[in-house]
């Protein structure tokens, strides 16, 4: 007499069930596929374009100069990426100065401070800054924002700048790392705060010193999907920066040191690289032609970027996740 029992299937997969789970298996299948194929031909799109750009215009032209002129009226075509970028880095840097901080404060309070109630109502009163349309954004820096700095802190800024541009892109990005980092506090278990409790911290001390260290890898998750996510900011650069691609002056400062004041970067007009797009679209280009490719060099160059950024956040997500 054997003690041993048959394997019981305890799964619903005779009959229609099977077949019902096998249907259900091949649309997400399909879903996941239809996400893939999308990302892969807009790559391809990309580059087929970009290369046709880069045979009638050298890449080391493109990634070294200086100068940035897609018309031909009255001079050279000149594609040079440089100012694009320096004007792109300059929104970026500046909005992760405004967001990074704001963004962990706030998850750091909704987590750790706030009673159910208040997180209830605060966290979908923060979301909705996620909702508003960004050219809103944009129209709300030049009319508002400009003007009160002009009267306050910058009376030589000009109409259109980086900086009010720059604060506002900080401030629609908050919701990205507030909410993310608030999901990665909320995940750490409560047995790490009631240890810290049971050692004399006091909350402060467990909010930074336990939840936010144990909470790293989501963290800065957040931060750089936000920073991807300010690389790619249009339309509020297209109505309160300007565009004018132009490089800012290199000054010698201390023992011959060269150096930018900071103020002919931010209180100036700039261009990134998603306005550059949106000119050359919104112009008299056919397809075809040299600025009209080099659209798709541009979109190829912030694609690359975008990638590389998502893959380090996916990385540090890897190494840093904590398994409870």
């Amino acid at each position: 007499m054997s003690d041993s029992q048959p394997d019981l299937d305890l799964g619903r997969t005779r009959g229609i069930e099977r077949i019902k789970e096998g249907t259900y298996g091949s649309f997400m299948l399909v879903c996941a596929a239809v996400t893939l194929l999308t990302t892969v031909a807009i790559f391809l799109t990309l580059l087929t374009d970009a290369i046709a750009f880069f045979q009638a215009y050298p890449i080391a032209d493109f990634l070294g100069g200086l100068e940035w002129s897609p018309n031909d009226t009255g001079g050279e075509q000149l594609f040079g990426i440089v100012p694009l970028v320096v004007g792109t880095l300059v929104v970026t840097l500046t909005s992760a100065f405004v967001a990074i901080p704001i963004g962990t404060l706030t998850a750091i309070y909704l987590s750790e401070y706030a009673s159910p109630r208040k997180r209830a109502i605060l966290k979908p009163m923060l979301e909705i800054l996620a909702g508003v349309p960004t050219v809103v954004y944009g129209y709300f820096a030049l009319v508002y924002i400009t003007p009160a700095l002009q009267a306050t802190l910058f009376p030589n800024m000009m109409t259109f700048n980086a900086l009010s541009a720059s604060l506002m892109v900080g401030i629609m990005v908050i919701p990205m790392v507030s909410s993310i980092s608030e999901d990665a506090m909320n995940a750490v278990p409560d047995e790490l705060r009631q240890a810290g409790y049971g050692l004399g911290a006091t909350k402060f001390e467990v909010s930074t010193g336990i939840v936010v260290p144990a909470a790293i890898s989501g963290i800065v998750s957040s931060y750089i999907l936000a920073i991807s996510r300010a690389i790619g900011e249009t339309m509020i650069v297209v109505v309160a920066m300007g565009s004018n691609a132009t490089l800012p002056e290199v000054q010698n400062g201390l023992l011959g040191i060269p150096f930018v004041h900071p103020g002919d970067v931010l209180l100036e007009q700039g261009m990134t690289i998603t306005v550059a797009m949106v000119n050359i679209v919104g112009g008299d280009l056919t397809g075809g032609t040299i600025p009209y490719d080099a659209m798709f060099a541009l979109g190829l160059f912030l694609f690359v970027v975008t990638l590389i950024m998502n893959v380090i956040s996916d990385i540090i997500a890897e190494r840093y996740r904590e398994e409870y």
